[in-house]
This record gives structure tokens, sequence and C-alpha cells, in this order.
């Protein structure tokens, strides 16, 4: 059989739905770097059919947050649609260090809590990792809805931990999923930063 043959039928053998669910996360992903309000249609594409394949694969509080991804799409598209009132794009801001610790510990401690309950009361795959991964992601889609730089330092700490926690609950292109977010966090970082320079 030839090389292609073989591919052709690996891809057969593809689960629909995470694929689906993959492409839609690349193309927000490409939309959210170039600030395009498009991002947030996609982001609801692959939310949808997350929440699902997480159900599945067992990660309780991942299915959680992609319902909490879908509300966020819809709150991102009318941030970035309505800008600042006076008819300008929201624009690109930092927000002070003292507010990301306050974060950090508060996520921290919560994802604590939670991770006990899932760990003392379901069936959850690493239920700990799940929560902070969870609680994390929850603070950061808020920041890129506000257009807040720092997100993308958060999404490469967050996505380089889901890389490992997806392998191992067998959704392999979810994995390379977030392989390929890693490699496109820094082009959204410099993307986003001379945005901000340039106003």
């Amino acid at each position: 059989m030839s090389l292609a043959a073989d591919l052709a039928a690996e891809a057969r053998e593809l689960p629909v739905l995470e694929a689906t669910a993959v492409l839609a996360a690349v193309a927000y992903l490409l939309l959210a770097i170039r600030q395009n309000i498009w991002c947030w249609a996609c982001a609801a594409l692959s939310t949808s059919i997350y929440v699902y394949v997480f159900i599945d694969a067992k990660l309780y509080m991942e299915s959680l947050l992609n319902v909490f991804y879908l509300a966020m799409a819809g709150y991102g598209w009318w941030s970035w649609y309505s800008g600042r009132g006076d008819g300008d794009p929201l624009p690109v801001t930092t927000w002070p260090v003292r507010r990301h610790i306050a974060a950090v510990a508060a996520i921290a401690a919560i994802a604590g809590l939670n991770g006990y309950m899932l760990e003392s009361y379901s069936d959850a795959a690493f239920p700990y990792i799940d929560s902070a991964t969870t609680w994390s992601a929850m603070w950061t889609t808020l920041l890129v809805a506000r257009k807040v730089l720092e997100n993308w330092g958060y999404w490469f700490v967050i996505d380089s931990i889901s890389v490992v926690l997806y392998w191992h609950r067998d959704l392999e292109l979810t994995a390379l999923l977030f392989v390929v977010y890693l490699l496109m966090i820094p082009f959204g970082y410099v993307a986003w930063r001379r945005s901000m320079a340039t106003r």
C-alpha cells in the first residue's frame, strides 16, 4: 500500500467530532492573533463540540470549561464589537502585576478545593490538574475578551500542561492542537504588543 493510501486510511479512523473541534480551534487562534472578531464564531463551534468530547474522556472540568468558553464566545464578540463605546475598536492593554498575583492566588485556592471535591466524589481523571487548567483558562479567556496582553503568557503555561493531560486521556488530536497553540502563542504576543504600541 502506498504512503498516500496509508495516510488516507489513518485519516478515516480519526474521530470526526474531535477533528472538527480542532480545526475550528485553530481557526479561532489564527483569527484572534489578527484581532478578527470572527474568532469568536470559531470558538463557539469548537467549544460546543468539546463539551461532549471531554465528558466522554472523563475530564469533567474541561467539559465545564467549554460551556464557559461558549458563553465567553458571546461575550468576546460583544466586547470586541462594541469596542470602547465611541466607535473605536477595543484596544490591547495591560493590567497591573498585583491584579495578576491576586488572580493566580485565587485560582490556586479554588483549583485545590475543586480538585479535592472531584477526587473525593467522582471518577474524574487528574482532578487537580484538570481543575487548575480549567480555572486558569477561565481567567485567561476573560483577558482575551478584554484584549489584555498578558493572556498570551497564561496560555503558554496552561497549554503546556494541557498537552500532557490530553495525551494521557487518548485525545491525541487535541494534544497536537495544543502543541500548535504553543507554537502560535509567540506570534500572538508579538502581534498584540505591536498593536498596543501603535496606539
